[in-house]
């Protein structure tokens, strides 16, 4: 666990080790006031998202270890950006949200009963 609170209240939960995740690359979906896109919204991705993502322009595919970024594929789990998450749902490809590691600074911007119908459950919830 990490500090911070979680959109159902309780602590924050790391969202992913493997591959590292979150703006400080801690495992976290923290904020940071110089995260411009907000990446608040641990998901796991699936290749309909990660197609999506591609073509607006954020390719989260390829590997970039400049940035210690190791690609994706579709079942990792990875920080999203609050308003990338809402457009790919309005697109309607949006992944599922983990809730005990996604920030409560989510809500902000998505109401609490949009991210509780699209959580993941099940044992895949967990890190």
């Amino acid at each position: 666990m990490t500090s911070g609170r979680n959109v159902l209240g309780g602590p924050l939960r790391a969202c992913a080790y493997d591959p590292l995740t979150g703006y400080f690359r801690d495992g976290c979906c923290r904020p940071h006031p110089h995260d411009i896109g907000k990446h608040l919204v641990c998901a796991r991705v699936t290749q309909a998202f990660l197609d999506f993502s591609l073509s607006r322009g954020n390719d989260l595919i390829t590997p970039r270890p400049e940035w210690r970024f190791p690609g994706l594929k579709p079942g990792s789990r990875w920080c999203l950006s609050v308003h990338r998450w809402l457009e790919a749902l309005e697109a309607g490809v949006a992944p599922p949200v983990v809730l005990e590691c996604t920030h409560e600074n989510a809500l902000d911007a998505v109401p609490l009963e949009v991210l509780q119908a699209h959580a993941l459950t099940g044992p895949q919830s967990s890190v």
